[in-house]
């Protein structure tokens, strides 16, 4: 399906946002969702649907000095 992912249009085989997570070989310590405009807890990244045309954003943190 297709989802607007940080801006850009992707295409998508998972069904909730921790499968976008793995698909996108992200950690799941150092990153926060937001979907549809709302922040989405880790907890309920299983929960979490998604649908065609879900805007998802998801920020990655980086450590530095």
């Amino acid at each position: 399906m297709e989802i607007i992912l940080n801006g850009i249009s992707y295409t998508t085989l998972s069904e909730n946002l921790y499968g976008l997570i793995c698909e996108k070989k992200l950690e799941p310590s150092g990153v926060i969702v937001e979907m549809n405009g709302r922040i989405v807890r880790k907890g309920r990244w299983e929960e979490e649907k998604i649908s065609e045309g879900d805007k998802i954003e998801i920020l990655n943190f980086v450590g530095g000095g």
